[in-house]
Order: structure tokens, then C-alpha cells, then sequence
């Protein structure tokens, strides 16, 4: 990049200062790079992205008050030339196929090294796309089950804490009869014939801690 060149605006997002910071000292490596916000909630993000409309955002899964899904839903919404870097510490297949089906640029988990997060972000800035070799080989080896939708997860998540259907259809502002439905499908795709066991798979597959935050 010359001199002349306008640089790559990036926003780092994560609930963890110092997986912040990790990310920024690699970030700060990159020629022409230049960290606008650094936000440690998924609120933040939303303002923090429509102010600066970034050509990257690093952002964590699971965050307060908005999870990381919704934050890559308004980010499409309100600049859609940013890419976007997951970077995560969940090791489920189910979850990283679906961020893999919402056409995210990058995938790296927490665990991967200075050298490939560097080589990601590179890549990512350059128009490219990139997912470590450890999400990789996580995706490779498993066969997900049919993607889970957003609302589903909310769904599962409220019925592991144990609400009723009333409740779930209050909480999300929906009827009683499609918190049913949802419940049906997660059934349908998950391939389970009891709450029990949904629930079973929910923890396994991290799908609950990914909604800590409700």
C-alpha cells in the first residue's frame, strides 16, 4: 500500500480486553492499517460500525447485549462493503458451519497462531476470504446438522432455562403456536424425539453458551 493511500479502517469487537488487545498488537503489524473502535459489546458494535462504516470487523461470537450473529446481521444492513472476520472460541461444527453459511470473509479460533491471524486479516483486507486450519478441519470432519436459524437458537436457548412456551412467545414477541414450530424443527434438524435430549445437544454443540447473555 503507498503512502498515498487511504487506510483500512478496522473495528475490533470482543468481551474480552485481552483478546482485544491480542488482536489489535497483531493488527497493528499490517501496513496501512488503522484500529477506529475497539468495543467490548454487541450494542457498541451496531453504533460503532454505522459511524465509521469499517473495512473490517473482527468480531467475537457471543458478546452482551447483542450476540455476534445480530451484529453480522446489521453490519449487512448498514455497511455492506465491511468484511467480517470471525474470530471465536467455540470449537462446534454446527456453530462455525453457520457463520460459514452467512458468508463471513474469515474464520479464526482463539486458539490459532500470531502468524495465521496475521495471515487472515492480510488476506480479508486484500478482498480475500480465509478460515484457519483448525476451523477447517473442525468443519471437514463433521457433518452439521441442517442450519439453525437465529430465532431457533433463542428458542432452545429459553427452553434450556426452562420456560414454557407462554413464556418463550412473550420473551420474543411471537405466538405460543410458533415457538411450537421452532421447537418441531430444531427437533426435525437435531434429529431428537425429547426436550431432554435437545437440550443435551445444545450443550454439546456450545449453541447455549453462544445466547449466554439472554
Amino acid at each position: 500500500m503507498s503512502a498515498d493511500s487511504p487506510k483500512k479502517r478496522v473495528i475490533v469487537a470482543d468481551d474480552h480486553a485481552i483478546v482485544r488487545s491480542g488482536t489489535i498488537a497483531v493488527l497493528s503489524e499490517i501496513d496501512g492499517v488503522s484500529i477506529v473502535a475497539e468495543v467490548a459489546d454487541g450494542l457498541s458494535a451496531i453504533a460503532e460500525i454505522k459511524k465509521h462504516q469499517p473495512d473490517l470487523l473482527v468480531l467475537d461470537a457471543a458478546m452482551p447485549h447483542a450476540s455476534g450473529i445480530e451484529v453480522l446481521a446489521d453490519t449487512r444492513r448498514w455497511s455492506p462493503d465491511t468484511a467480517i472476520t470471525l474470530l471465536t472460541g467455540f470449537t462446534s461444527a454446527g456453530i462455525l458451519a453457520n457463520w460459514l453459511a452467512a458468508d463471513v470473509d474469515g474464520i479464526l479460533l482463539k486458539s490459532c497462531s500470531h502468524v495465521e491471524m496475521r495471515t487472515c486479516f492480510e488476506a480479508v483486507l486484500s478482498g480475500g476470504r480465509f478460515i484457519s486450519k483448525d476451523a477447517s478441519e473442525i468443519l471437514e470432519r463433521t457433518t452439521p446438522v441442517e442450519a439453525i436459524t437465529n430465532r431457533e437458537r433463542e428458542v432452545l436457548a429459553l427452553i434450556a432455562m426452562g420456560r414454557q412456551s407462554a413464556d418463550i412467545a412473550k420473551r420474543l414477541n411471537i405466538s405460543a403456536r410458533t415457538v411450537e414450530k421452532h421447537r418441531a424443527s430444531l427437533m426435525a434438524k437435531i434429529g431428537v424425539n425429547s426436550v431432554a435430549q435437545l437440550i443435551a445437544y445444545a450443550l454439546r454443540e456450545g449453541l447455549l453458551d453462544e445466547h449466554r447473555q439472554m
